[in-house]
């Protein structure tokens, strides 16, 4: 494979307005991931410390092994959500290793709201109950519910993607034999008494961790009985006379050894089969990337910049150089295994489509993990397209995202509107994880078009009905629609809604990639197959 050659000149002023820009996107995207992290009112804090209970990061941190990474994913959902007051959605998800294996971990965070769960925190549970599932990951869960949040019931309770879908996650998991550790460290109450009580193996602490549908004040208003914690749902009861609970432990870290005992037990997965050679590092800085990137998310640059930056040794087989150019499409290598990356170089045309789908299918022949790195407008419009067949073209490329078998894995770097989300493997189109970069945006199409658009049809209602609007009144409905569209198409909002699993600092993709990489040949790809490729 031929190295690229970088174009970009790192000691232009450019690169450096660029590189500053940047700089200051990844420093503000860290401070708001540590103030997620760790940011918590001190009553909260010592509300934990009272009930002998650690912080839901040193939970983490004891069940891991010591010196591993820990891939943490959706850091930021509900940023934008409940007017700030549930960081992370109240939950702690990511990838991690415990005794040797790659597992999910997913935690309740009880400093934030006593481990209520929000219709955002649900959605993040099930995120990470879906990614078991496609990776045959293992799942180590640790409990500390105090049920859902009943003021905001009708938002995660009774539809297909809403708390249901947890329990019958973990009963897919248990089907599939991919294997589940709870810990009951809190109150397991609701809703949440039935992680524990479906994982295969299930731990409970003495003192703090408790499991019932119905809280001791529930119970009393319903029938009348007057019971304690203990009595109704603690660890001796669970352990020695309802059977719902399988190991008593007198402690948290007595807990946490538990469940890293169980897991050394879990067979190791025989990982798919495909061609990898020794890793090398990139040729060029990944910090470069701060400089390439533009600061202006609407000028445009050549990603094979980007690719050169991300894979090994910067060599790629570009496929296709010369035809469909604003596609790039080749192979490359990252930590050794082979990947086939498509990425965006301006808008997509009939021939870019037709090269993105015959190439799709290459890499689905020959068990070739894709990786979309999105840069995308959307398609070419207009009569003259139409009549080339842009749409018939574009539905080709979408069926074969699709339809293909092997892992996907998704970065918006820059701009991702319209149908080219949906072409270059948005969330819809279930790639295997999706990340985005601190200044992308995502949307059906930019802020200035959009305004542009609905800024128009208004004034054809207006003309319609006689009236005709001032350039005031025009800047007047302008303004308000393009600071909504800037705001609701940004990277914040986005992994806000869990429309990502997470923001990267672009620094840190090459490695994530790798973690995301490793996890998804757990699961065996399937052979090829396809539906109708319209001709």
């Amino acid at each position: 494979m031929q190295r690229i050659s970088s174009a970009a000149d790192i000691r232009s002023h450019e690169f450096r307005l660029n590189e500053l820009h940047n700089r200051r996107l990844a420093a503000e995207l860290k401070e708001r991931q540590r103030v997620v992290r760790f940011n918590r009112p001190e009553r909260d804090l010592e509300r934990l410390r009272r009930q002998n209970k650690l912080f839901v990061r040193d939970r983490i941190e004891a069940l891991l092994d010591p010196d591993t990474p820990f891939l943490e994913l959706s850091t930021l959902a509900a940023n934008k959500a409940y007017d700030g007051e549930v960081p992370g959605a109240a939950q702690v998800v990511g990838i991690g290793i415990v005794a040797g294996r790659e597992v999910i971990v997913h935690a309740d965070d009880a400093s934030v709201k006593g481990g209520a769960w929000y219709p955002l925190s649900v959605k993040k549970i099930v995120r990470a109950l879906d990614i078991a599932i496609e990776n045959r990951l293992p799942v180590v869960h640790l409990c500390d519910c105090a049920g859902g949040f009943l003021p905001l019931q009708a938002e995660f309770f009774a539809d297909r993607y809403y708390a249901g879908r947890i329990f019958r996650n973990q009963s897919i998991l248990s089907k599939m034999g991919v294997p589940q550790v709870a810990i009951a460290m809190g109150h397991c109450t609701a809703g949440g008494a039935y992680v524990p009580a479906l994982s295969d193996y299930n731990i409970i602490v003495e003192g703090t961790g408790a499991i019932f549908l119905g809280g001791p004040p529930v119970v009393k208003a319903a029938t009348g009985e007057t019971v304690s914690v203990e009595e109704l749902g603690g660890a001796h009861m669970h352990t020695s006379v309802s059977g719902t609970s399988d190991y008593f432990a007198s402690s948290e870290m007595h807990a946490i050894a538990i469940a890293r005992d169980i897991v050394a037990r879990f067979n190791r997965p025989t990982k798919s089969s495909m061609d990898r050679v020794s890793p090398e590092p990139p040729a060029y800085d990944a910090s470069e990337l701060y400089g390439i990137i533009p600061r202006d998310p609407r000028v445009q640059f050549d990603m094979r910049e980007i690719i050169a930056r991300l894979v090994d040794g910067s060599r790629f087989h570009e496929y296709q150089p010369r035809y469909g150019e604003s596609l790039v499409c080749g192979f490359a290598r990252l930590y050794g295994y082979q990947i086939g990356v498509i990425a965006n170089n301006g808008v997509l045309f009939s021939d870019s489509a037709l090269k993105g789908a015959h190439f799709i299918q290459l890499c689905d022949k020959h068990r070739t993990p894709l990786l979309f790195l999105q840069n995308i407008t959307g398609f070419m419009v207009g009569r003259e397209y139409e009549r080339r067949g842009i749409t018939k073209d574009g539905a080709k490329l979408i069926m074969a995202v699709s339809g293909a078998s092997v892992p996907k894995f998704t970065v918006v770097c820059n701009g991702s509107y319209g149908a080219g989300t949906f072409a270059m493997a948005g969330r819809a189109f279930d790639p295997r994880f999706m990340f985005t970069w601190p200044q992308s945006q995502i949307s059906a199409m930019g802020a200035e078009q959009a305004a542009g658009v609905l800024t128009h049809v208004k004034a054809r209602q207006l003309t319609r009905e006689g009236g005709r609007l001032s350039e005031q009144e025009l800047a007047a409905i302008r303004e308000p629609i393009l600071e909504e569209y800037r705001e609701r198409s940004s990277a914040y909002y986005a992994t806000s809604e869990i429309w990502d699993d997470g923001i990267l600092d672009p620094v840190d993709t090459r490695n994530a990639l790798a973690i995301v990489l490793s996890a998804s040949l757990n699961t065996p790809i399937e052979a090829p197959h396809y539906g109708v490729f319209r001709m």
